[in-house]
């Protein structure tokens, strides 16, 4: 039996992060954990080109174009679509989680979402760093897993 695992080392890739500049108190704190968590495996910020796009709707075709620029390793998408009073949040969370999908499917690249979904700001404030740690980090760690294990397939 062989077994392969991704490992968690950036050095000599290039990536791209998408953020959402709508909502963005929370995007910006997702950001801080992504570029920390980089920082701490290697990855330098000459490797690093990030994109702001108007809201969380935008970043699956951003992704998508960075994707298939054949300049990038890896995309990070970041953002937080919070609920209100109306539907509009079931449908925005649903197409930029089908798009940021479609996206690594089409292209073969890996795309980590590092989008938050919540009810509430308040758990958007938890899960960008304080109680529930920072999602841009687990974001960032799953993209450069998903590199290295994609470089052995």
């Amino acid at each position: 039996m062989k077994e392969y695992k991704g490992e968690f080392s950036g050095q000599g890739i290039q990536l791209a992060v998408v953020v959402s500049r709508f909502n963005e108190f929370i995007s910006t704190k997702l950001l801080d954990g992504t570029l920390d968590y980089l920082n701490r495996h290697g990855v330098d910020t000459e490797q690093v080109s990030i994109f702001w796009v108007p809201g969380s709707f935008e970043i699956p075709l951003v992704a998508k174009k960075l994707a298939e620029s054949n300049r990038f390793d890896g995309v990070i998408c970041l953002g937080a679509v919070i609920r209100g009073d109306t539907p509009h949040f079931t449908y925005i969370a649903a197409e930029v989680t089908k798009g940021i999908a479609q996206t690594a499917l089409q292209t073969g690249i890996p795309v980590a979402y590092g989008i938050l979904t919540t009810d509430t700001v308040e758990q958007a404030i938890e899960r960008a760093g304080t109680k529930s740690g920072n999602k841009g980090w687990f974001a960032a760690e799953s993209v450069l897993e998903m590199i290295s294990l994609l470089k052995q397939i």
